[in-house]
């Protein structure tokens, strides 16, 4: 198979999966429990694709679960996106310093 199919298989699943929901659900969803879960379906996603990268991403993952401990207080704090990055980045930049001097 060439790669024109395997590109245009994917662009037509990727379109029907956006316009399927648009053509099918054309009232207001009434049920407040379904609305509820189609409320934090993409929170629930984006977290389950970047919790594994954060314990992953840096050279030990003691300092990974040190950044994602802060980032989760500082977050919880009230803190805007940004600084809860910088807090995390911080964080695993001073553990990954301390670690190399034990």
């Amino acid at each position: 198979m060439s790669l024109f199919w395997y590109l245009l298989v994917m662009a037509g699943v990727t379109y029907l999966i956006r316009m399927l929901p648009l053509t099918l659900l054309q009232k207001k969803i009434q049920n407040r429990r379904l609305r509820s879960f189609l409320f934090y379906v993409p929170y629930a996603c984006l977290a389950a694709m970047t919790f594994p990268a954060i314990l992953s991403a840096t050279e030990s993952p003691i300092s990974a679960f040190a950044a994602l401990v802060v980032a989760v207080a500082v977050g919880f704090a009230g803190r805007g996106l940004v600084t809860v990055a910088a807090c995390a980045c911080v964080t695993v930049f001073v553990v990954e310093r301390l670690l190399t001097l034990l």
